[in-house]
């Protein structure tokens, strides 16, 4: 169970698992007192409490802590921290056409010139052609939709990382 997961874990054991998850240090040390938690739902209504009412530096902070889609080699040097948790969720990106990976890293530069940061999307279960269409559909937002949107995926990426890091009942 989640909760008891959580619960067991040092003041330093969680603090390494939930960057893991989420590398916003105000979001961190917000779940750490959040505990004890009650339940697994009680840890995912706190995830979601407390990211959403985290400020634009915050979310910068943990959006800086990912790869850039597509970039294999930053996964594997950069972020070490997150690969294990995270080698998995790229994974349709290794399987992708040359041209659709040129792509992606275009349009990655294209969005980094353009709002300061990486774009973030869920990738689990997303192919590179769609995770390039939805860059590409992102692309033309203001700075304040896109900090918006990101923060929503990154949302979506810290559950999904949580329930990987539970173990199995």
């Amino acid at each position: 169970m989640l909760h008891n997961f959580l619960n067991d874990q040092s003041q330093s054991q969680i603090a390494v698992t939930l960057r893991q998850c989420c590398a916003a240090e105000k979001w961190v040390a917000r779940m750490i007192a959040s505990r004890p938690f009650i339940d697994s739902d009680h840890v995912l209504s706190q995830v979601t409490t407390i990211w959403e009412s985290l400020e634009e530096a915050d979310f910068l902070q943990a959006f800086a802590a990912h790869p850039q889609i597509g970039d294999v080699k930053t996964l594997q040097a950069k972020y070490t921290n997150t690969q294990a948790i995270a080698s998995s969720e790229q994974s349709q990106v290794a399987s992708a056409s040359n041209d659709t990976i040129e792509q992606l890293a275009l349009a990655n530069q294209l969005y980094i010139k353009r709002f300061g940061f990486i774009f973030i999307i869920c990738a689990t279960g997303k192919s590179a052609e769609d995770m390039l269409s939805s860059l590409l559909g992102r692309i033309g937002n203001s700075r304040q939709q896109e900090i918006k949107n990101a923060a929503a995926q990154q949302l979506k990426i810290t559950l999904l990382r949580l329930e990987k890091l539970a173990p199995s009942p």
